[in-house]
């Protein structure tokens, strides 16, 4: 059993620090106030190799795995929350699942242009009235015997109104259920039935786009399904079991920024005559918060590990998720108490590491979603894959 990183591993871990501390740190605080993203960083990370993790050298690949792109992850979360999400958008998300279901002309098309970012990718699952329960989603597409009509609106998608190519998941058949569902290759820019719009109203994740999609007899090409008609749920499940590992990298990332921010203080903050670290309250604290932080990763890098050596990995990923993402609040939490007064401003990072840390209970299945699905394997309802 081996715990440390290759050279290889370091190197790509120094790389996306060095990246966070040069590239996003500078204008983080004005851009988490102005909600700026800036395309400019995503083509950056793409030119360093950065979203061709699991994917075929002939489409961009960079020969590394999940254990890569997760380490990518939590390195550009230890600075910003909002900066890992472009590692979902452009490798784990769309490009992984068109390389998993797509067909060649479809790999060779779509999956170069995401892992240089020429593209903004998107996967549109969530709607107004459906967010868990994928199964009832309201979004159709009906064969028109020439092409594909859309209708129906997304809700809290990534990149939806940035977005280029992405995928979309609609019904078409109602009454076979989960058999019903199909996965589409859409582009959300010059279709007159498609209108997107921002979301600006988010507790946090400022400097990442959300937003929402409108479908109003939106015509897409016949040849737009990805896999086969009746395939979208497993693809979306495939899917969020990969983008879920991302997610809880982004916890690890956020843990550790706020983590390490508490001990600063807690080194630096001084009262009744001593550093407030030696007070065995505090010290209580921020063990809690380490020890939380350092199980967390070895979930995570565990789940990694299990999908690059192709192992069953549904129930780790699960557990890495909904402990690192829980791990993650208590950290913003704590740290923000251990600020004190200052915590409560939003002069200091503290408040920005518990907006973040929260969303990390929604995104990619809720906590108690992961709840569900662990319980299920544990109670051997359901087989490991």
């Amino acid at each position: 059993m081996r715990f440390g990183l290759t050279d290889e591993q370091k190197m790509m871990q120094d790389m996306a620090r060095d990246f966070a501390q040069k590239e996003i740190l500078p204008t983080l605080k004005e851009d988490e106030v102005n909600h700026t993203f800036r395309p400019e960083l995503v083509k950056k990370m793409a030119s360093l190799g950065f979203f061709g993790c699991g994917l075929p050298e002939e489409y961009g690949g960079n020969g590394c795995g999940f254990l890569e792109s997760v380490i990518l992850a939590e390195q550009l979360a230890t600075v910003s929350g909002s900066s890992r999400l472009p590692l979902n958008m452009q490798n784990i998300g769309p490009s992984l699942t068109v390389n998993k279901f797509g067909t060649k002309e479809q790999k060779e098309r779509f999956i170069p242009d995401w892992v240089s970012a020429e593209s903004f990718g998107f996967f549109a699952i969530t709607e107004p009235n459906s967010g868990s329960d994928v199964v009832s989603m309201g979004t159709t597409a009906i064969d028109r015997g020439d092409h594909w009509e859309i209708n129906g609106q997304k809700m809290w998608i990534s990149n939806a109104h940035v977005g280029d190519w992405g995928l979309l998941y609609a019904v078409t058949d109602r009454a076979a259920k989960y058999k019903g569902l199909t996965c589409f290759i859409i582009n959300l820019k010059g279709n007159e039935g498609i209108i997107t719009a921002a979301i600006e109203s988010k507790v946090g994740l400022h400097c990442a786009p959300t937003g929402e999609i409108s479908f109003n007899q939106a015509k897409i090409p016949k040849d737009s399904v990805l896999g086969e008609v009746g395939q979208g749920f497993q693809i979306c499940m495939w899917q969020l079991n990969n983008t879920r590992i991302s997610c809880a990298a982004g916890a690890l990332g956020i843990g550790a920024g706020a983590i390490e921010a508490a001990i600063g203080y807690a080194n630096e903050r001084t009262q009744f005559g001593k550093k407030i670290g030696s007070y065995q309250m505090i010290q209580a604290s921020i063990a809690e918060m380490v020890a939380e932080h350092e199980a967390a990763r070895l979930l995570v890098y565990q789940a990694a590990w299990l999908k690059d050596q192709g192992l069953p990995n549904q129930y780790q990923t699960s557990m890495a998720k909904l402990f690192a993402s829980e791990a993650a609040v208590h950290a913003a939490t704590e740290t923000m108490k251990i600020f004190g007064s200052y915590g409560f401003s939003t002069e200091y990072p503290a408040e920005r590491w518990l907006r973040d840390s929260m969303s990390l209970r929604t995104v990619e299945g809720t906590s108690n979603i992961q709840k569900t699905i662990i319980a299920g394997f544990a109670l051997g309802d359901v087989v490991n894959r």
